[in-house]
């Protein structure tokens, strides 16, 4: 494949230049709060959406309710200032017929999607705001029947269409709140966000370079640069965007077993010797779901077993590997983890590695949730050994908080994706192209439809740098190692293992006072286990935060902590621990 000129495109470790916003301050108070936190993008969206030339309101004058009124078209000459006569648009008498393609459609279809924009604009503001709600829980009844979802024949109104933006948004979780901390995706970072919606303007598809020519390039530039980073030399290899990462795993033992086995593309699973994979007891379930869907079977992914703080045991998975092999079975694929799911654990990958080497097996890191480490200086270390790994897997819309999804797979040796995937459809992949036909990618993913993932993660690595990344990184181990401090000897909490994190998980139990002082038996633990269960239904009623919880093994339901979301600060953090004295006090 050739390589796109540097400059431009290429991602840089230093920050990028920005130019500030010219525009004069927001005509709306809610545009005012949003500059705390949106910048020069709230200033230039609020200039588009009320003009340049509009005055700030006036703190005291009567605030308009934007759904009690029509909307006035905006004008769409190209005379600056306008002196055009506006006409209002009354959303009750339009349908979608009404908006582009339709036949002067344009005016209507511009104030239809200004009044879209200024719904989620109001939206975003209260995602950063402390004093509003994480989330405004109703049971699914409850909203089943307060509201009609059914889908209809007959069109509705878009003054209807409106209210259901609404709606939706009303109910919707506040994954960019400060007091969100459910997933290992959270925050909502703006420039994604104005990449995403750039995305869906652009509606095109990532099968050939005809069709998608810049998000082609983007790929191939930011693919380049994450297996830099993984450590392959001069970014050599290959690699895709899929839709998460499970996907990037099953991917992962599709080309394993196409690289030892050719022969499975054309004759299947019956023409080879029974396959095994071996992945920690403390892995990704999508492990075991990516063996279900080649038809491996989910019996032949052994479970090697972990260490107190999660981390692969090497000498059970070399022991497990020689018991394959008398057995007749094919080691074919080891999977470790950097950064499991609930401990937030790194495998050894260096003692993993030597141990596939010496057995000629493929060494594949799951690094959904701990690739984002990579970028840290300080922390990049947990996962030495990485660039031994003949696949990766990396979600940069985990840690590295890019809006969902964007998750990739890189693979060290070039070309083996194409082959292992490849179906030549000569009505997308004609061979007598004008152009070099190494930019049409589409061929080695399994999927024919899509997404253009990269534009938000490209776009936001321009506007950071990889000094930006690390900032963030650096500062979600802090809080996590803050939290830890901070409840390790406190009262009414126990650490599920000792010793600090080594990402932003923490693990806990909360004890109430009325099990401080219990025997430590069976008892206590069937009514510890109930204890995470209703606090976390407390939370969610009163709206005031989320955090996961979860057994492991024997251990029962405990409160997983992760931190991914940049807004979250100490103050947060201290709250969280409050709180969750405040809703178990009287279990």
């Amino acid at each position: 494949m050739a390589t796109p000129g540097a400059g431009f495109w290429s991602l840089g470790s230093e920050d990028q230049d920005s130019g500030e916003a010219n525009s004069p301050g927001p005509a709306k108070a809610w545009c005012q709060a949003a500059q705390k936190f949106t910048g020069g993008i709230s200033t230039k969206l609020c200039a588009l959406l009320y003009g340049d030339g509009e005055k700030p309101m006036d703190p005291g004058a009567a605030k308009e309710d934007p759904t009690a009124r029509a909307r006035k078209a905006p004008c769409t000459c190209s005379q600056k200032p306008c002196a055009c006569q506006k006409e209002e648009v009354n959303y009750a008498f339009l349908h979608a017929s009404d908006l582009l393609p339709a036949s002067e459609g344009e005016a209507a279809t511009l104030s239809f999607l200004q009044d879209v924009v200024e719904i989620l604009l109001q939206y975003l503001v209260t995602n950063f705001d402390r004093s509003t709600k994480v989330i405004d829980f109703h049971y699914p009844n409850e909203l089943l029947q307060e509201y009609n979802w059914e889908l209809a024949d007959q069109p509705q109104t878009l003054e209807e269409i409106l209210l259901h933006c609404r709606t939706a948004l009303k109910y919707a979780i506040k994954t960019g709140h400060p007091r969100y901390f459910n997933q290992l995706s959270t925050g909502l970072d703006m420039v994604g966000l104005a990449a995403d919606w750039l995305t869906s303007t652009a509606n095109t598809n990532m099968f050939t370079y005809e069709i998608a020519p810049v998000f082609v390039l983007l790929e191939y530039v930011t693919l380049r640069k994450m297996r830099e980073i993984v450590g392959w030399p001069g970014g050599a290899g290959d690699g895709i965007f899929s839709p998460g990462g499970a996907i990037s795993n099953m991917y992962a033992m599709l080309v394993a077993r196409f690289k030892m086995f050719p022969e499975v593309k054309e004759k299947g699973m019956a023409a080879i010797p029974r396959l095994v994979a071996f992945t920690s007891e403390h892995s990704h379930f999508s492990v075991k779901k990516g063996a279900a869907a080649l038809g491996i079977g989910t019996d032949s992914v052994v479970l090697i077993r972990c260490d107190e703080r999660g981390k692969m045991i090497p000498s059970d998975l070399e022991r497990r590997i020689i018991e394959a092999k008398q057995k007749g079975f094919v080691p074919f694929l080891v999977s470790a983890t950097a950064g499991t799911t609930v401990y937030g654990a790194f495998d050894p990958l260096i003692a993993i590695a030597d141990i596939c080497k010496k057995y000629k097996i493929w060494m594949h890191v799951d690094g959904a949730w701990g690739g984002g480490l990579l970028m840290s200086r300080k922390h990049k270390w947990k996962l030495n050994g990485i660039e031994r790994a003949n696949s990766v897997t990396w979600n940069p819309h985990k840690m590295m908080g890019v809006p969902l999804q964007c998750s990739a797979l890189l693979v060290r040796e070039e070309g083996l994706m194409q082959s292992c995937n490849q179906m030549h459809a000569s009505y997308l992949f004609q061979q007598d192209k004008h152009y070099d036909l190494s930019y049409d990618t589409g061929d080695k993913a399994l999927q024919c439809g899509r997404h253009v993932d990269v534009f938000k993660l490209w776009l936001m690595w321009r506007a950071k740098g990889t000094v930006g990344f690390e900032a963030h990184i650096d500062k979600c181990l802090d809080l996590a190692e803050y939290l830890y401090n901070k409840i390790k000897n406190r009262e009414g909490f126990e650490m599920v293992f000792d010793g600090k994190p080594q990402h932003t998980n923490v693990c806990f139990w909360y004890v109430p006072p009325t099990l401080r002082n219990m025997e430590d038996n069976e008892e206590r633990m069937n009514r510890l286990s109930k204890v995470a269960p209703i606090i976390k239904a407390r939370m969610m009623e009163y709206g005031t935060t989320m955090v996961s919880y979860q057994p492991l093994g024997d251990k029962v339901n405990f409160f997983r902590m992760v931190i991914s979301n940049p807004a979250a600060a100490y103050q947060d953090i201290d709250f969280l621990i409050e709180e969750i004295e405040r809703l178990g006090q009287d279990l």
